[in-house]
């Protein structure tokens, strides 16, 4: 497997590491949005959210929490937008969360698309229901 997160886990591949242990390397991204713009990575390799074992979710965004803080306080930002492609958009296919420092009027505005409201109730409902219904009757 070719992937360049898995070398930066591995110490194989340069980056700037801003923590590291058995479940997660951090570290800042070569193109960032703004300064201390992080990413974190699972050490194991996972191509999406839903690819990472369920036993690693919890320890994994545990450390994004930890992280996420951290990022806040040292670029003295008022708040971050953390977030995480899954396929689409994902530039390097090794599952990731974006932790951005956040401050009023740093010229990001919301998420990075359009949004839209739903045409109706109705068809809010429609879609409520079939998210519903994939997740099953036990809900997952």
């Amino acid at each position: 497997m070719d992937c360049i997160f898995c070398a930066i886990a591995a110490g194989e591949a340069r980056a700037h590491r801003v923590f590291e242990d058995e479940v997660t390397v951090a570290f800042l991204d070569a193109r960032p949005l703004f300064p201390g713009h992080v990413l974190v990575v699972p050490r194991r390799h996972a191509h999406t959210l839903t690819d990472l074992p369920e036993a690693d979710v919890g320890p994994f965004f545990t450390r994004v929490r930890l992280i996420t803080a951290a990022v806040e306080r040292a670029m003295a930002a008022a708040g971050s937008f953390v977030a995480a492609n899954n396929r689409i958009s994902q530039s390097v296919p090794h599952f990731h969360v974006h932790v951005v420092p956040r401050n009023p009027k740093d010229g990001l505005r919301g998420f990075f698309w359009p949004r839209h409201r739903y045409a109706s109730d109705r068809e809010a409902a429609e879609v409520a229901a079939r998210v519903r219904t994939a997740l099953g009757p036990d809900g997952g």
